[in-house]
């Protein structure tokens, strides 16, 4: 692959449509990446025209009735990038959406593999700024490299935030202007696709516009899900706790050692003493991989900065199978990749990402207040 360039930057303001109107234009072509992308996985189980549309409207409706404006906003995403509603929809809920088409297809593969992810939260104690950090590899489609992009959403009912998210998308990674943080990693467990649930990534929306730390672990914890996921939130206050999310129960990982590491598995006592946990098969490094990162974080000694967090996640150990992946054909003959290691600082408002960082190591400084600055490589 060609040596990635950094992501764009989108900063909106305004009405919820306005906001998704200005998304969509800025990065049109990223968005219609995104739909050529999942709407492959349809076309590949024949989901065409009024049935495709039939499909992703009952989560248009699910989406709405979780509140108005993210609707608002998707509709001007459709109007500025000149797609249709319902692929934005589709970007939205791709886990749900491909799930739920291929349960009626009678498909019995769920979910997409090889979706990883490794993520870090360090707290001030073991800081080196003495203010929290919070990190995360993001393995998925190599592609996705030219669908991601860095999202400033300003706005007057709520906090703003700053996102890397895919181009369409509501959210994904990221923090809001009252120092709360959130990443989001893979897991499966046997409860999964039992129950309806809201998309994972409204949730992760839901998160950013909290202005509280209490109401953003409401929103994970207690959201029906429709299949599993890990999401790692932390306050600037001084706290983190890692929510194992099984589609109708929330298991919580507390800081050891003032760290979080966590990977794709399992590994609440708790949990694991309810449930079974099928993603193995999906990410067999997964087992090893939170392991290096927290050995390579405790090597760097009691204060971690985030020179020591970007050397940990670039950690090669087992390539291809390592905590930074490099470009390799996936079970599901797509290139699998680490598409962006994204750093968090949520005191200071600000998040570094870099494109692919298995092929290169330059990061990009985006922030709530200021511009994009390149970082020296």
């Amino acid at each position: 692959m060609n040596k990635p360039t950094r992501f764009p930057f989108v900063s909106v303001s305004g009405t919820p449509y306005e906001r998704g109107l200005a998304h969509g234009a800025a990065v049109a072509d990223r968005v219609r990446r995104g739909v050529a992308l999942y709407g492959g996985a349809l076309d590949a189980l024949d989901y065409h025209g009024t049935e495709r549309r039939a499909l992703i409207e009952g989560f248009a409706r699910q989406i709405e009735a979780l509140g108005s404006h993210y609707v608002e906003e998707m509709r001007g995403i459709a109007d500025g990038a000149g797609v249709e509603f319902t692929d934005v929809v589709m970007i939205n809920a791709r886990t749900e959406v491909v799930a739920k088409a291929r349960r009626e297809r009678k498909v019995t593969v769920q979910r997409e593999p090889e979706e990883g992810c490794t993520g870090v939260v360090v707290l001030g104690p073991r800081s080196r700024t003495g203010s929290l950090l919070h990190a995360q590899n993001w393995d998925w489609r190599a592609e996705c490299a030219e669908t991601g992009i860095v999202l400033r959403v300003l706005r007057e009912d709520g906090p703003d935030f700053l996102t890397f998210v895919e181009a369409g998308g509501l959210a994904r990674s990221g923090l809001n202007e009252a120092g709360i943080a959130i990443t989001a990693n893979y897991l499966e467990s046997d409860r999964d696709f039992r129950q309806e649930g809201v998309p994972l990534a409204l949730i992760r929306r839901m998160v950013l516009e909290q202005s509280h730390f209490a109401l953003a672990v409401k929103a994970v914890a207690t959201t029906p899900k429709a299949c599993s996921n890990n999401m790692m939130i932390s306050t600037v206050e001084g706290f983190a706790v890692d929510f194992e999310c099984a589609p109708d129960e929330a298991f919580a990982v507390y800081p050891d050692r003032e760290l979080i590491v966590h990977a794709n598995h399992w590994v609440s006592p708790i949990a694991l003493g309810k449930l079974k946990d099928t993603g193995i098969a999906n990410t067999p490094d997964s087992v090893y991989r939170d392991w290096r990162v927290r050995r390579l974080l405790e090597a760097a000694g009691e204060k971690i900065g985030t020179a020591d967090i970007k050397r940990a996640l670039f950690d090669d150990f087992a390539t291809p199978y390592s905590v930074c992946r490099p470009p390799r054909p996936s079970s599901n003959s797509n290139l699998s990749a680490t598409v962006a290691m994204v750093v968090l600082e949520p005191g200071e408002g600000t998040m570094e990402v870099a494109p692919l960082p298995a092929l290169q190591r330059e990061f990009t400084r985006y922030s709530l207040r200021g511009d994009p600055v390149v970082l020296a490589a």
